[in-house]
């Protein structure tokens, strides 16, 4: 139960700026959940990292379906901190590296194509790291756990058809 309180409070922040109307979780799946909006709606699989204490906002990771917009399978990072404006964000799953584009603390896939290349990855990996340097030059690297993900994927995807 505690997983799912923490998991919705990722979801909330997901959203930001906008109102939620009527949030349905669709399910825990190891460390990933999934869930439906009604408005705006849409449905996706959401994980925070697998390790450490980070302040608000989260950080995350989730793979939306935005069915209004035709938009199936969009990655998304929040990033654990704010990153140097020259700094590139890479995504690794294995041996697989993808570069994303970024901005203060959010990244996404530069297009469809390499979302369903990051989903694909995803579906076989064991964890997915967020790589690039914080505002003040160090590097980090934001660490998920896989266990779950493509399960609550598929919950994200069947729940907005």
């Amino acid at each position: 139960m505690i997983r799912l309180a923490l998991l919705a409070l990722v979801a909330a922040q997901n959203v930001a700026a906008q109102t939620v109307v009527g949030r349905e979780s669709l399910g825990v799946f190891e460390s990933w959940g999934a869930f439906r909006d009604a408005s705006p709606h849409r449905c996706y699989a959401i994980a925070e990292p697998a390790r450490g204490r980070y302040r608000d906002p989260l950080p995350f990771v989730s793979i939306a379906n935005w069915p209004g917009e035709h938009i199936h399978d969009q990655l998304h990072v929040r990033l654990s901190r704010e990153r140097h404006p020259d700094a590139a964000v890479t995504l690794a799953i294995g041996e697989r590296r993808f570069e994303l584009i970024a901005g203060e603390r959010d990244a996404w896939a530069p297009d469809a194509a390499t979302d369903a290349a990051i989903v694909s990855a995803i579906r076989s990996g064991r964890s997915l790291s967020v790589e690039t340097t914080a505002r003040n030059g160090r590097s980090f690297a934001d660490v998920y756990a896989l266990g779950g993900a493509a399960t609550a994927i598929d919950a994200a995807a069947l729940g907005c058809r």
